[in-house]
């Protein structure tokens, strides 16, 4: 399957290209408006893959995918960071959304005789999230490869449809709370967690209260550090933030353990705050010129009461 899915996106043309986004467009929007508009998705279910930053790492999804139907996932969340960085970032666009479409519809159509009603809080299987390459116009990251690499692969046209995968972004969640079977649970989103959130709506309408607050860019940009407080980010977007905040949000949220991405990873994934966050990059080579990359498999153990960061490494991490 590996090979396959790599072909057909290096020869996909301009119009299935477009065809793919037109059907995206339609299933996000939908997925939006079932949420209400809230951009922080609740799930919880038997076997959870999480991704970090692909940046473009074609050979890593296409494993990373086929992993997925191998150990028959039920769902898989993405933290953002799709394209940039990577040449084939635009092959990665369309196998996602084409991934999405596939596995998507065939979980539609299980459950076909269920209401709309029945169905509403019912999540797609796969979850892309908006990673910091995603993100607002007012918070723009350089360089931003991904519209020379539309027009490298398809000339004029090719600026329209870099157009049309940054509409998308709007339409995509930008937080994932995993529940687990005896409380508590897992808090997932690309960068880290706001400083000054109060309530669980302080994540869950982020995107709707930008510019207004900061807790939509530090959802997307954020770091931590191993002081305590805030402070300035070198990335001159985001902050950098500590244990104490870590603490205090997790608390609100009611989550152990927050599983992020953002930073590059030697081995594929990161330890910080005492176990209380992940960091996974699920992408290896130039520019990073990481050895080693890495997803997450929560399986039953995981969701049954959740594990710290140490724990979840142990068991739970997947590298190549």
């Amino acid at each position: 399957m590996r090979r396959e899915w790599l072909h057909e996106a290096s020869d996909v043309s301009a119009d299935d290209f477009e065809r793919i986004l037109n059907e995206s467009s339609k299933i996000l929007s939908e997925e939006r408006r079932r949420r209400l508009e809230s951009g922080l998705i609740y799930i919880s279910s038997r076997r959870i893959m999480v991704v970090g930053d692909i940046h473009g790492d074609l050979e890593s999804l296409s494993r990373i995918i086929n992993d997925f139907f191998t150990y028959n996932v039920d769902k898989i969340v993405f933290l953002g960071d799709y394209g940039d960085r990577g040449d084939r970032s635009v092959e990665v666009y369309y196998t996602l959304l084409r991934f999405k479409m596939i596995v998507d519809a065939s979980a539609e159509e299980e459950h076909a005789s269920e209401t709309e009603r029945e169905r509403k809080d019912e999540e797609a299987r796969v979850i892309l999230l908006r990673g910091n390459h995603e993100g607002p116009p007012d918070l723009p990251v350089l360089p931003h490869e991904l519209p020379f690499f539309f027009g490298k692969k398809y000339g004029a046209r090719g600026r329209r449809l870099y157009e049309r995968v940054v509409a998308l972004w709007d339409l995509l969640p930008h937080a994932v709370f995993v529940k687990c079977e005896r409380g508590g649970g897992y808090l997932l989103m690309h960068g880290g967690v706001p400083e000054n959130t109060r309530s669980v709506e302080d994540i869950a309408y982020a995107h709707l209260r930008h510019p207004q607050t900061s807790d939509f860019e530090e959802i997307l940009w954020n770091d931590p550090m191993e002081d305590e407080g805030c402070t300035f980010s070198m990335r001159g977007a985001g902050k950098r933030f500590g244990n104490d905040v870590t603490e205090r949000v997790l608390r609100i949220i009611n989550a152990d353990t927050l599983i992020r991405s953002h930073e590059p990873c030697e081995n594929g994934y990161s330890i910080a705050h005492n176990g209380k966050i992940l960091t996974i990059f699920s992408r290896k080579g130039a520019p990073y010129f990481n050895n080693h990359a890495a997803y997450l498999l929560l399986n039953s153990s995981a969701l049954i009461k959740a594990k710290n960061a140490y724990e979840l490494a142990s068991e739970n991490i997947v590298i190549w």
